[in-house]
């Protein structure tokens, strides 16, 4: 059907017509908003998860390719290693730890292979100091790596490094248990 204007009329929509099209867009985005910031929520998460991955798996190749120990420990300035375990948002480094410090602690001379800058929208923790990877087997001290957001535990992840240096991401701990963000 053809509408047409009557003589000297604008063509356009009546108030009606707009106000029930802003209604209905109204509604739509009130029910897809949560959706959304789910989505980002998800993809904040995964950014941070794969960062630490590609950190662990780079610090694993490069101790076997420079026949060295690499470190990966917390740091806020992205030179030294902090000595805290918390707050590893704050970002990391990836080092050729010459003379393997325990924990780890990079030295003026030891070449700093990865900075990772802080990551917003959440927390990441761990059980460790640092880790180091060896150029052989079974030379690392295992442990977790725990990345939360304001959802809460239920949509926390975690990679979980084995002896051998190993990383996989997990819905929970090495135990089994579900995940423990530090808001709850």
């Amino acid at each position: 059907m053809h509408r047409t204007c009557p003589p000297g009329a604008a063509p356009g929509f009546t108030l009606l017509e707009l106000m029930v099209t802003l209604s209905v867009a109204g509604v739509l985005l009130g029910l897809t908003a949560p959706t959304f910031r789910g989505m980002w929520l998800d993809s904040q998460r995964a950014l941070a998860v794969n960062g630490s991955m590609h950190s662990i798996f780079l610090a694993r190749s490069s101790a076997i390719t420079y026949h060295r120990t690499v470190s990966i420990c917390r740091s806020a300035d992205g030179q030294t290693c902090s000595p805290d375990t918390t707050n590893w948002q704050l970002g990391w480094i990836v080092f050729v730890n010459e003379d393997r410090d325990e924990p780890p602690v990079r030295d003026r001379n030891e070449r700093v292979l990865v900075t990772q800058a802080a990551l917003p929208g959440g927390t990441i923790t761990s059980n460790r100091r640092g880790y180091s990877f060896k150029p052989y087997l079974r030379s690392v001290v295992n442990g977790t790596v725990v990345f939360c957001d304001r959802r809460g535990s239920a949509h926390a992840r975690a990679i979980i490094i084995n002896i051998a240096g190993r990383p996989r991401v997990s819905k929970r701990d090495s135990n089994n248990r579900p995940l423990r963000c530090p808001s709850g």
